[in-house]
């Protein structure tokens, strides 16, 4: 039994996900998503919080179960089955894990994945899928974002998740009107355009949008 983990980021106008090239066979030499043995004493969500912390150096971040895959043959050592779990975590500068099993580790477009070992391609798109469903009826973009953050980051952080272009007028109206964000009573006077008011989530937690 196997946990792996599916970890999302935002960067460069972007969905990426972390992957890791296998320095050991089986695929050698070829990228994966990331994760580990199920140890005897600790559970499947330990499991996938102590594999973040080996891979990425960070626990505090959006994590969900997604899917349980167990083809007889997704694994050529051995019959194997694996849980795996999403995680969403805002863009910054990760440490490069320490592991024999590992020799590289970087974030990848998803619309532009190199080659991948064992099933993670078919997993990768489950994962995909399913983070751009909950898009569209969830406040799961928070998981993705700083504490603080303008409307229009907010709306292109969901533009990007989904692929697709949103109405800023009505995705503003839908986004105040569920009570779930707070003026800070700052703005932002970065970039070029005219200050805009920061917000943030009153909460950060999953919430189902009405």
């Amino acid at each position: 039994m196997t946990v792996d983990l599916v970890i999302f980021t935002v960067n460069l106008e972007q969905l990426k996900v972390l992957l890791v090239k296998r320095a050991e066979q089986p695929f050698a030499g070829l990228w994966s998503i990331p994760g580990g043995f199920l140890e005897s004493a600790e559970s499947l969500e330990d499991a996938a919080i102590r594999v973040m912390q080996e891979k990425t150096g960070v626990k505090e971040i959006y994590l969900e179960q997604l899917y349980t895959f167990g083809a007889p043959a997704r694994d050529p050592r051995a019959r194997v089955v694996t849980v795996v779990y999403f995680a969403l975590i805002p863009w910054q500068n990760l440490p490069q894990p320490t592991s024999k099993k590992i020799s590289d580790l970087g974030w990848h477009a998803v619309e532009q994945l190199p080659e991948l070992a064992f099933d993670h391609r078919e997993i990768l798109n489950y994962a995909t899928s399913r983070l751009r469903a909950k898009a569209s009826y969830s406040n799961i973009a928070y998981g993705l974002l700083p504490a603080h953050f303008r409307l229009s980051e907010l709306q292109k952080m969901y533009e990007i998740i989904s692929a697709r272009e949103l109405d800023k007028r009505n995705f503003r109206k839908r986004m105040l009107a569920t009570g779930l964000l707070e003026e800070t009573g700052q703005k932002d006077s970065a970039g070029a355009h005219r200050p805009a008011m920061l917000y943030l989530f009153k909460k950060r937690e999953f919430v189902l949008l009405d």
